[in-house]
C-alpha cells in the first residue's frame, strides 16, 4: 500500500483541479463510462466532446456525486469533493431546470452563494450586490427582477452562468452551455471563459460544435464510453481521433479536418 502511494500521487497530482482514477459508471449494470482516468490541466479551457450517449453529461454528474459510480476515485485539488465544494461551480443543462419556479434572475444567482450566506439566513445587501455584479458581467443587469420563465433561452443560460460566477470558484463544470443559445450569448460565454482562464481558473465544458473547438478551447477530451484521447487541442483534436471517437467517417468530420489543415 505504501509503495503505491507515491506513484498514485505522481499520476494524479494534488495541483490538478480534477483528478479521476479508474472511474466506471453503470446504469442497470450496463456501463456508460468505463475505466476513466484523467487529470484536468490548471488554468485551461477543456472541451468534452463525443457522440450522443457517449457519457459526457454522466461524466460531469458522476464526479459531482449526482450520479453514483460503480468504481473509481475522484479528487478536486487533491481532496474529496465534500472538502472542496466551495471551489467547484456547476452549470447544468438548461433543459434540466424547472424554469416555471417563481424566482427572479437575481434570486437564482444568489442561490449560488448560499454556502457563504447560510441556508437559513436572508440574502443581505452585500450578497445581493454581488449577485447584481455577476448578472452585469453576463449582460443581464437590467433583468435582475425578471421572473426566470420570462427570459429567453439564451438569457436563462446566462443567468446560470452568472450563478456560477457568483460562487467565485476555481473549477467550473459546464454541461452544454452553448446549446440552443443565440450568437450574442455564445460570444458572451466565450468571453467569460477566456476571462476565467486568464484569472487562473479552469473550465471543463460539454460541447457539441466540432467546428468551434479549436477556436474556443486549448484542451480537449474525446469521450465515447471511455476516453479515446485527451490533451492539448492542437495535438489531440485530429481527424483520426475524431473518427475513432465517432465510430466512422462522417461528412462533418471531413469538413473539420479540412478546416484544421488550413489553420
Amino acid at each position: 500500500m505504501t509503495a503505491e502511494m507515491p506513484a498514485r500521487e505522481q499520476e494524479h497530482p494534488a495541483s490538478a483541479p480534477l483528478s479521476i482514477h479508474d472511474m466506471t459508471v453503470a446504469y442497470h449494470r450496463r456501463p456508460v463510462l468505463w475505466d476513466v482516468d484523467y487529470n484536468a490541466v490548471p488554468a485551461s479551457l477543456t472541451a468534452i466532446i463525443g457522440p450522443n450517449g457517449a457519457g459526457k453529461s454522466t461524466l460531469i454528474k458522476a464526479v459531482l456525486g449526482l450520479t453514483p459510480m460503480a468504481s473509481g476515485q475522484v479528487r478536486f485539488f487533491g481532496q474529496p469533493y465534500a472538502r472542496q465544494r466551495s471551489r467547484v461551480a456547476y452549470v447544468p443543462q438548461r433543459s434540466s431546470v424547472d424554469w416555471d419556479f417563481p424566482v427572479s434572475a437575481l434570486d437564482v444567482v444568489a442561490m449560488g452563494m448560499y454556502r457563504k450566506i447560510g441556508w437559513f439566513f436572508p440574502v443581505t445587501r452585500h450578497y445581493r450586490e454581488k449577485a447584481r455584479q455577476a448578472l452585469d458581467r453576463v449582460g443581464l443587469a437590467d433583468y435582475a427582477q425578471r421572473q426566470i420563465s420570462q427570459l429567453s433561452g439564451g438569457q436563462q443560460q446566462r443567468v446560470f452562468l452568472a450563478r456560477a460566477l457568483a460562487q467565485e470558484a476555481d473549477l467550473y463544470l459546464m454541461d452544454e452551455p452553448f446549446a440552443g443559445v443565440d450568437a450574442a450569448t455564445e460570444r458572451a460565454i466565450v468571453g467569460i471563459l477566456r476571462d476565467l482562464r486568464a484569472a487562473g481558473k479552469t473550465a471543463m465544458v460539454v460541447h457539441h460544435d466540432l467546428q468551434t473547438v479549436h477556436e474556443y478551447f486549448d484542451q480537449v477530451v474525446l469521450l465515447n464510453l471511455r476516453i479515446v484521447a485527451a490533451g492539448p487541442t492542437e495535438t489531440v483534436f485530429t481527424t483520426e481521433n475524431l473518427k475513432k471517437t465517432y465510430g466512422g467517417t462522417l461528412p462533418l468530420l471531413d469538413l473539420v479536418g479540412q478546416r484544421m489543415a488550413r489553420a
